[in-house]
């Protein structure tokens, strides 16, 4: 199977690239997924069999350039759907939990029936991207995530446990609640997908619900810093006083069938394997 990979320095895209024989996996650089005729270049050129997209923008980054978001999520899906049914290829596109508002009074998890009301830019033009992709190529895979944790990747949750070791103070947000994904996981659940050819909608996320602080919390334990010091470096904070571009709906954990294994074990799995 020839894959084409874009966004291909990102952690998902590292992640998915041992998982097949022959596959390119092309940067921002070469390959613009927001220009139509370079997209419809390289698929002529490469002739995949698959294109899984992780080309993202950041979600704060969208709210502040909404014409960003709408290019990155909504217009280069589009055009990489377009040029994948000309030429017989399946496609995964790679979503987001933000597709949902998280209303307080939900409290069970997300499934694909329940009806999306993103509540930020990113989410509305990720659920625009979403719906382009699966009207465009009949082969298509939408792959709903959250919360991805994994190396190489300088976020919260894949350094936290590393700077509480290391003695520092992590500001952890309390009160919005969602599921989180190890990235080994996740890549392993898409190839299961594409070889199963279960085309539409899916949640690919780790069993169980977190918040920042309990998943700090975990982290810690599992690399033995005393609960004491844990309490004094782990400053708890509401989402309100981060002050973010866009806001973050409240709770939005999501049901992934057949169930993955819990976040806690991935995390223990993530920080034995990788160096902190």
């Amino acid at each position: 199977m020839r894959v084409l990979i874009t966004g291909g320095g990102g952690l998902v895209a590292t992640a998915l690239v041992p998982r097949f024989d022959h596959v390119y996996a092309l940067k921002h650089a070469a390959l613009d997924i927001t220009n139509g005729r370079a997209v419809d270049d390289v698929v002529e050129r490469l002739r995949p069999d698959l294109i899984l997209n992780t080309a993202v923008a950041g979600v704060d980054e969208c709210e502040r350039d909404p014409a960003l978001a709408r290019r990155v999520n909504v217009d280069g899906p589009a055009f990489l759907a377009e040029a994948a049914s000309r030429s017989g290829a399946a496609i995964v596109h790679f979503s987001s939990n933000y597709v949902f508002d998280g209303h307080p009074a939900k409290r069970e998890p997300y499934t694909i029936d329940d009806e999306p009301r993103p509540i930020n830019e990113y989410g509305r033009t990720k659920l625009a991207g979403e719906r382009a992709v699966a009207e465009i190529c009949p082969r298509s895979l939408i792959v709903r995530t959250s919360w991805v944790f994994g190396p190489g990747k300088d976020s919260f949750l894949s350094t936290v446990a590393g700077r509480l070791e290391r003695g520092e103070t992590v500001q952890a947000i309390s009160d919005t609640w969602a599921s989180t994904t190890y990235v080994t996981d996740l890549a392993g659940r898409v190839v299961d997908l594409v070889s199963a050819g279960a085309y539409g909608t899916h949640h690919v996320v780790n069993d169980g619900l977190c918040s920042y602080e309990t998943f700090a919390r975990r982290a810690a334990e599992l690399v033995g810093v005393p609960a004491e010091i844990a309490e004094r470096l782990i400053d708890v904070v509401s989402e309100m006083a981060m002050q973010r571009a866009a806001p973050r709906p409240p709770w939005t954990p999501m049901r992934t069938v057949p169930p993955m294994r819990p976040w806690q074990e991935a995390l223990a799995d993530y920080l034995t394997a990788w160096p902190r």
